[in-house]
């Protein structure tokens, strides 16, 4: 446990928050370019409520057991750009909060970690919004997960209008989750609202995923289901082994465009009747 400074060098009982190496808040037409960090105590990179932000060639490198080391962490922030960067941590590659809009991913690297993430979005019942994220021509490496969207049971609010585009796995344990029951305790009550998760294709998702898991895993909400997945030219392996897992949803609506391997048969056809009926909360 870390402990919290007190007068002329002591210390003090109790938990106190590790630093995050680097954070911008409320700043404007911002640009962090070249820089290389390593061993941060806790997230690398934090943007909290800015506009206008480029992130270009940067390197990040923790050890892949390192807790709550987020290469890049966004938040109430707009238009971002995030390219050409290697990112190689203990947790999220880059992950995307509650009020970012127009987010823009390219030729990054990650791996190992957790992948690219949206979210957790909805904790403790609260409302999260997130819109127009594009992740493009990425490399996902020896991760725990590849695209993820995740939020809490109890939440409120929407992610729309997510691509992810042209993404190579090797050895990814969850290559493609939107995981709606999201939960760090051993359990947690089920609750019936939501944030709506809609308009999300995957298109050019190749490579090797780890057999422990589906390559493909749509855990939706019973009552505020994903609707408008769309899928195309995805081609996930195992690593080892010739046993082709089978995809898991669960209220999942959308299409394959395309054969996809494995097949994913278990999307949903049309709309549910439930957002049809009373629409679904928007941002």
């Amino acid at each position: 446990m870390s402990m919290k400074q007190g007068i002329n060098g002591t210390t003090l009982p109790g938990p106190c928050d590790s630093p995050v190496a680097l954070r911008f808040f409320m700043s404007s037409n911002l640009t962090v370019h070249g820089l290389k960090i390593q061993n941060s105590p806790q997230f690398h990179f934090r943007f909290d409520e800015c506009r206008n932000v480029t992130v270009d060639r940067i390197s990040i490198s923790s050890p892949a057991l390192s807790p709550n080391t987020d290469g890049i962490h966004v938040e109430n922030t707009r238009n971002v750009r995030i390219y050409n960067s290697v990112i190689s941590n203990g947790d999220d590659c880059v992950s995307i909060g509650s009020g970012s809009v127009n987010v823009d991913i390219r030729n990054v690297t990650c791996g190992p970690g957790h992948g690219i993430s949206i979210g957790s979005l909805g904790k403790q019942n609260s409302r999260a919004c997130v819109a127009n994220v594009t992740v493009r021509n990425a490399v996902i490496k020896h991760s725990d997960n590849g695209l993820r969207i995740k939020t809490w049971q109890g939440g409120s609010g929407s992610v729309s209008s997510v691509s992810f585009e042209n993404i190579q796995m090797d050895t990814v344990r969850n290559p493609i989750i939107i995981d709606q029951y999201y939960c760090l305790a051993k359990s947690c009550a089920n609750q019936t609202s939501n944030v709506f998760v809609s308009d999300v294709s995957y298109s050019g998702i190749r490579g090797t995923y780890d057999v422990r898991s589906p390559p493909v895993h749509f855990g939706c909400s019973d009552s505020v289901p994903c609707t408008n997945v769309t899928l195309a030219d995805v081609e996930l392996l195992p690593a080892q082994g010739d046993l082709i897992a089978d995809p898991f949803c669960w209220s999942a609506y959308g299409v394959s465009q395309t054969l996809t391997i494995p097949p994913v048969a278990c999307l949903l056809e049309g709309l549910p009747s439930s957002l049809t009926d009373r629409g679904a909360e928007q941002c």
